[in-house]
Formats: structure tokens, C-alpha cells, sequence
């Protein structure tokens, strides 16, 4: 039977409940458009795609029992999985069953009516050996001629039954006793016996060089003894090494050898930690990344970081923000990623600049803009922090390196793992973490992490609050729900609510406890030097510093009533009067554009300028007794007086004075507006792109209902059949025609794609041959093309659509 039909009917056999559950597990397969039976969802459930999203979920004993599964082939009994992982009493069994539950709960093992374990077919994939082991004998003996089959048995000493099937059947009896087996092969040449012994312990074939068509010398010495009686067997081209059947490896390896199986997680040292201590941790953690993150992105802001010429922001660009931000290196790549994830960043041409969502996110308290980043760094497909690659050379931030699954699996499996420890302990070295996260994710990426395994995403956690105290604390816990409501929340109650206030002293300077409100930090940032960040900010007012706020248009009563209204008691004398002395001085000179003039009402200061030795090089002449003229550009003659100690203000040609407000540099959105693609009759077009969303839980249980009442399977669309069954949509009908390799239910999500503007995931071959997997966007159904925003290319791309072999939500 099928995997197809055994995973129908067992799907079809569970309870609401239980295929809500499936479903929760396996998401992309219950995306719109939701599947129309059990017998959709199966062809769904055994998309390689899908297989491959669920294959990094699983724990290393479930990983373990389904390469088992593989080794023995599907149909496979219990009994004999038992016996292979010496799992058949006991915890250890019980300990089975309960692995062989979760993996039917991912739908990729499960049991037929009788009881036999099938499994998804992609997952047989994944291992080109498993366990070392080769396909079993009945599969190997299928290009077998029917006098060859009886040869075989002859040299074992069996007397061959009359027809080929007859013989088949005898043969695979013979190999599948181990105790037959072990007596054959004890009776072997010892060159013969010593070669069987060490393909079934090494489970490796060597290749040899083989002529085509004659089968010459034996590649190895023993060699043919064993293809005489079946235990090794060869391609009847000749072609690759001979293989060893399952059942004779087994038998050679011995019953007391035993597939591996850990269904407990390696232990670690803990210590008691209270919920307390856990929050106090957390909080500290995330208030100051919270802090350092928005300076971070606020240096940006004022300075976007440059690009290299091979893509992402080098180390220069990395160490002139920290410094700004006053932050270390593994914080700046942090919130540059996560930044750039969420949409904050962009690049801009030979720059990274903030994109308008940034000016949103720094008007949010900083509980909001950390749990916007927070969720980022969650998903991000990389580790951002790590600094160097494999080779020791420094790696850019924000380079668009092609994603890595491992390193997304090991930061959920992080939180997996601390998830598990029990209440109220933590890991007394939060290094012995890594340990549970190989055990957890063992598909996860540990390298290149430091010297431990998964150091540098454990040292992440930590830097953001994620893990506190060796334990996982209420953002880890809002994270690995991935709970958007939950983690605001979370962000709300251990982040301190931003200070508006500033205490403003003598020495003309201000500090803030704690994170600043975007007005105050705007506010002190236009009229004060920033001197240190973090949890306290300092910032120290200056001629130079209440000079720039007069240039950018405003009053000095403007600039001392807001002050005033930030300050935490009345305004230092010194300030009062460092504002007042600044503001009289500011404006006795102007420079109009003639390239340029400087004129003014005192005939003194004038004259004191056309004679300042450092102002020679700007050319100056004096025309008038209140006029000088500058053979200096006027933002050149500006600076020159400037830095002479003069405050000159500058004109515009019509006379009044230029207000000096710098408008801060906003990168285009990253995917480019759609293009205006022909319009055709009976043609759908998307005009924005819209993110399919997740299905609800309470979703979930309605559709698992729909699909228990529904028939199994729905019949496939044929307008001029017997039935005539229509199709659901004209694009579906239109697809279909084209797309000759899709079943109907890759048909209805690309068809759906197109109708709705999501994005979708589509498996690819091109003319040449290359095979490719991409995520487009903005499609645009043109038959027999499908044009589309290709995110693998990050261009527009036009596509053949009898070249696509699946289809997948992305």
C-alpha cells in the first residue's frame, strides 16, 4: 500500500483534537487554501518541502527512530524497530512509544491498521545510508533473473523452489534468519568471511573501477564468494560496488548490536534560582540592550553606515557606531540584524540607511521597540553576533548571507532546552546548555560557536535577557511561544517605562536614569553633547552645542522653556546665562550667497574679521563698513568663522536666515514598487504583496472538524470528463493547463498566490537542468509564463510554468 493511502487512512482515523494537532505541527500545510479532504492534506503532508521544514523539529531520539525506521525499510514492524534499538521492555520501551507518538504527531511515522510503521517518503531521503545499513534484500534482487536467483540458492544448499517469485520469497526467508546467516558465513574463505565482516561493521561500500558489460576480476578477494550465495549484490550493469543486504549486515553485526537511542537528555549541573532573581537578571539584560540598541540605530540615523563593495557593513563602519553607541561589537550586529529583519534598516545604494518604519519604532516606548527587535533576532536565519567564519575572516553585518536553517534551529532549540530544565533550577554554567541544545535540535548548526558548542547563541540569549541565572526567563518563554501579544506584554512588565525627566546640573550637564522618551533624547540631543549611553545617559551643554540649536531656527526662550519643562527642578543659573550669552552673540554676523558676503550692524566686529590672520585664506574684502565680501563658497566662509569662535548665522538669497535642519536620510522600501505589467483578458495580476498568515489554534480544531466530515478524497477538476467537475477558480484552470507537473494541490496554492498577492515557494528546474528552490513575489500569470519577484535573485524574473515541480507556501 502506498504512504500515500496507509497516511490518508490513519488521518482519517484520528479524533478532532489530535489532527488539530498535526495540523498545529506541520502549519505550511494547513495555509490557504486550507486542503478540501484528509487525502489533500496527506499529499500535503509528503511534499518534500514540507518534510524538510519538519525534519530540523525534531529531538535526537525521534531523529534516531526514524533513521531506524528508514534502516528497516517501511513497512516496518514494532517488534523488529524494538529489537533493532534494544528498546523491547521497560523505560526503554515505554520510552519508544512515546517517540514513535511524537513522531506521528509531526506526521512522518506512522501506523497502518495492522499495526506496521510507514513513512514519509521524502524522509527516507535524508540518509543515503541509514545506520550504514543498504536497502533491504527483496529490493536489491529486483533486476534478479529467475536462474540466477536459483544459482544463488544452490551455492547456500537450498533446493530451489519452481518460479521466480518462488525463489525470491525462499532467498529473503534464508537471509532474514540471523541465525542462518552467522552459519553461512562462519563457514566462509577466511577472505570472503574477513570482507563480510567489515562492510556489515563499516556499512561503507568501496567503489572499484568496473568495466562495463563483463564482470572481470573481483574487485576485492572474497568477493565473489558472496555474490554466489546472495550476501553481497551487484547491479547487473556492473555498474558501483556491491551491496550488502540489511537482513546480512545485521546478522553480521549481531544481536547484541543496537542501533543508537537516547530518549533521555544528557544531564547538567543545576543550581536554585528564584523567579525573582530570574526577572531581576532579565530586566538588567534587556534594559541595557534596549538602551544601546536605540543608540545604535540612532547613529545610524545620523550617519548611515557605508557598504562594502562585497555587500554588508565592514569592521570600520561596525567600530565607528559602537563607539558612538558606546556598545560592544556583538551588540551592534545583534540590533544592525534584527534591525534589518524588522524592517528598520535597508540598503540604499552603497549605503544601509533607517527606512521610514524607523521613525515609527523611535517614537515607540522602549518596551515596544525592544520587543519589536526581540522578535526579529527569534527568527533571524543566521547568528548575528558571529564575527568571523570558519576560515578566521571577518564578516560583514547586514551582507545578506544566503540563510541558515541550523542557526534559526539553534536558537529555537535553546529555548527549547532551557524550557525543559526543571522549575526553579538553572544550569550552573549556562555553557552546559549547549549540550541539551544538541540533544534538542540535533540538525541545529553548532559551528562556528567558540570553542563550545552553541557558545555564541547562548551568549546571545544572555545579552538580550532571554536566559537569566542559567534559566529561561519570561521573554525566553513569550519567544519560543512565539506569541507576539505575550512578549509585549512580558516587555511591558520588566522594562522600566521611558524618563521624560532630566536633572540638569551646575557643571551644565544633564543625566537620565534609565531609557530616555524620544522627545527628551531629540530635545537634549539638539542642545547638548551626549557624552555617555546606557542605563544612564549624560549629556553636557556647551556654546557649541546651544549655538547648533539656534541654527536649527529656534529662540533662545524656545530653547530655555523646553528645558524647563524637562528638567527636574529649575534650570541652573550657569545655563540660564551660557543660553543668553550664545543667543546675543548668535546672528551679529550673516553671510549672504555671492559667493559669499558677510555683512552685519557692528562696524567693529567687521573690521576685526577682514584682518583676522586665520580668515586670510577665505579671500575677504571689505566694501562697506558693514560689508565684507568672501571669495570663499558660503558653507566653507561659515565654517571658518566658526571655528574662530564667531556665530554667524547664514542667509538664504532672499535675506533670511537659512534654518540649519538636517533631514535625516530614509532608504526606499527594499522590494521596488510592482511594474506596470500588461493587462490581458481573463488575467489576475497582484498589485501588493500580502503575508499569508498562520493559522489560529481555534482555526486549526474548526478546519480538523471540516476535514473529518468531509470524504476522504475530492475529485480532481475535469470540465469535460463524465463527471464534468469544474475547476475552483479560471487561474486554477489556466495553471493547470501549463503547469503539466503540479498535482492539483500545488495548483491551488500557486493559483491562490496569484489571486492574493501572497508569496509562495516554488521548486524550479531550469533549461539548463538546474534545479533551484525560490520564494516569489508580485506575480503576474502571463501563459505560458508566470512573472514574478524572485527573492533569490533579488530581481524580476520571468518563469516557465511547465518548469515548476512544486509549490509551497513561504
Amino acid at each position: 500500500m502506498a504512504s500515500g493511502s496507509t497516511l490518508t487512512a490513519w488521518l482519517r482515523g484520528l479524533d478532532g483534537p489530535r489532527l488539530a494537532r498535526v495540523l498545529a505541527t506541520r502549519r505550511d500545510t494547513a495555509s490557504p487554501p486550507e486542503p478540501r479532504s484528509v487525502g489533500e492534506l496527506a499529499d500535503r503532508l509528503q511534499r518534500p518541502g514540507s518534510v524538510a521544514l519538519a525534519l530540523p523539529l525534531l529531538t535526537l531520539p525521534e531523529l534516531q527512530v526514524a533513521e531506524a525506521v528508514a534502516a528497516l525499510g517501511a513497512p516496518a514492524s514494532r517488534e523488529a524497530l524494538a529489537k533493532l534499538l534494544g528498546a523491547t521492555a521497560g523505560e526503554a520501551g515505554r520510552a519508544l512509544e512515546a517517540t514513535l507518538e511524537a513522531l506521528a504527531g509531526h506526521a512522518l511515522v506512522w501506523p497502518d491498521h495492522s499495526g506496521r510503521l510507514h513513512m514519509a517518503a521524502p524522509l527516507r531521503q535524508a540518509w543515503e545510508a541509514p545506520l550504514g545499513l543498504d536497502a533491504p534484500l527483496a529490493v536489491l534482487l529486483a533486476d534478479m533473473t529467475s536462474d540466477e536467483l536459483r544459482g544463488m540458492l544452490a551455492a547456500l544448499g537450498v533446493k530451489p523452489p519452481g518460479t521466480k517469485q518462488q525463489r525470491m520469497t525462499a532467498l529473503v526467508a534464508h537471509h532474514s534468519d540471523p541465525e542462518w546467516v552467522a552459519s553461512v558465513v562462519a563457514k566462509a574463505p577466511a577472505a570472503a568471511r574477513k570482507l563480510l565482516e567489515r562492510r556489515a561493521q563499516s556499512g561503507s561500500s568501496q567503489a572499484g573501477s568496473i568495466m562495463f558489460g563483463a564482470p572481470g576480476a573481483d574487485s576485492e578477494p572474497g568477493e565473489r564468494w558472496a555474490l554466489d550465495r546472495g550476501l553481497l549484490i551487484r547491479d547487473r550493469r556492473w555498474y558501483g560496488p556491491a551491496r550488502m543486504p540489511v537482513e546480512v549486515a545485521l546478522a553480521l553485526r549481531g544481536p547484541a548490536w543496537h542501533a543508537p537511542f537516547e530518549p533521555r537528555p544528557p544531564a547538567v549541573q543545576l543550581v536554585s534560582v528564584t523567579a525573582a532573581e530570574v526577572d531581576r537578571e532579565a530586566t538588567a539584560a534587556a534594559t541595557a540592550f534596549a538602551a544601546h540598541a536605540a543608540s545604535v540605530l540612532s547613529a545610524c540615523s545620523a550617519a548611515p553606515p557605508a557598504r562594502l563593495k562585497s555587500g554588508g557593513v565592514g569592521a570600520r563602519e561596525l567600530a565607528r557606531i559602537g563607539k558612538a553607541a558606546q556598545a560592544d561589537d556583538a551588540v551592534v550586529r545583534i540590533t544592525l540584524e534584527a534591525a534589518h529583519a524588522a524592517g528598520l534598516l535597508a540598503r540604499d545604494g552603497d549605503r544601509v540607511a533607517p527606512t521610514k518604519a524607523y521613525d515609527a519604532w523611535a517614537a515607540q516606548k522602549p518596551s515596544e521597540q525592544f520587543a519589536a527587535l526581540l522578535q526579529a533576532w527569534r527568527n533571524l536565519p543566521l547568528t548575528p553576533s558571529q564575527a568571523r567564519d570558519e576560515d578566521d575572516k571577518a564578516l560583514p553585518a547586514v551582507s545578506g548571507a544566503p540563510p541558515c536553517g541550523g542557526c534559526l534551529q539553534t536558537r529555537l532549540g535553546l529555548l527549547a532546552a532551557a524550557a525543559h530544565l526543571p522549575a526553579g533550577q538553572g544550569a550552573r554554567t549556562t555553557s552546559d546548555l549547549g549540550m541539551l541544545v544538541a540533544w534538542h535540535r540535533p540538525l541545529a548548526d553548532p559551528t562556528p560557536q567558540g570553542e563550545t558548542p552553541f557558545a555564541t547563541a547562548i551568549r546571545e540569549a544572555e545579552l538580550l535577557g532571554v536566559l537569566a541565572r542559567g534559566a529561561l526567563s519570561p521573554l525566553g518563554t513569550a519567544l519560543r511561544a512565539d506569541d507576539t501579544d505575550q512578549l509585549a506584554a512580558v516587555c511591558r512588565r520588566l522594562l522600566p517605562a521611558a524618563t521624560g525627566t532630566a536633572r540638569i546640573g551646575v557643571d551644565l550637564t544633564a543625566v537620565v536614569t534609565g531609557t530616555p522618551t524620544a522627545r527628551l533624547d531629540a530635545l537634549l540631543d539638539s542642545a547638548a553633547d551626549r557624552e555617555t549611553r546606557g542605563t544612564a545617559s549624560v549629556w553636557r551643554f556647551s556654546a557649541v552645542s546651544i549655538r547648533r540649536a539656534l541654527d536649527s531656527g529656534r529662540t533662545s526662550d524656545e530653547i530655555t522653556a523646553d528645558l524647563s519643562a524637562i528638567a527636574a527642578g529649575p534650570l541652573p543659573q550657569p545655563l540660564t546665562y551660557l543660553i543668553a550669552d550664545t543667543a546675543r552673540s548668535h546672528g551679529r554676523v550673516r553671510i549672504a550667497p555671492a559667493a559669499c558676503v558677510i555683512h552685519g550692524e557692528e562696524p567693529a566686529l567687521l573690521a576685526e574679521i577682514a584682518v583676522h590672520s586665520k580668515l586670510a585664506k577665505l579671500g575677504l574684502r571689505q566694501l562697506a563698513p558693514t560689508v565684507l565680501v568672501s571669495r570663499s563658497p558660503l558653507d566653507q566662509t561659515l565654517a571658518a568663522l566658526r571655528a574662530e569662535g564667531y556665530a554667524p548665522v547664514a542667509e538664504t538669497a532672499d535675506g533670511t536666515v537659512r534654518i540649519e535642519k538636517t533631514r535625516p536620510h530614509r532608504a526606499a522600501a527594499p522590494v521596488p514598487a510592482p511594474r506596470n505589467a500588461r493587462a490581458q483578458a481573463g488575467l489576475r495580476s497582484t498589485t501588493a504583496r500580502h503575508a499569508a498568515k498562520a493559522p489560529a489554534a481555534s482555526d486549526l480544531n474548526a478546519l480538523a472538524a471540516r476535514l473529518l466530515t468531509a470524504p476522504p478524497t475530492t475529485p480532481e477538476p475535469d470540465p469535460f470528463g463524465p463527471g464534468g467537475v469544474p475547476f475552483g477558480t479560471d487561474t486554477e484552470e489556466i495553471v493547470a493547463g501549463y503547469a503539466k507537473l503540479l498535482s492539483y494541490s500545488d495548483v491551488r496554492q500557486l493559483a491562490h498566490a496569484i489571486d492574493t498577492g501572497t508569496a509562495v515557494t516554488v521548486d524550479y528546474v531550469a533549461a539548463s537542468g538546474s534545479r533551484t528552490v525560490r520564494t516569489l513575489d508580485r506575480l503576474t500569470l502571463d501563459p505560458p509564463y508566470l512573472e514574478a519577484w524572485c527573492h533569490l535573485r533579488d530581481a524580476e524574473r520571468v518563469f516557465t510554468l511547465s518548469r515548476i515541480h512544486g509549490v509551497m507556501p513561504a
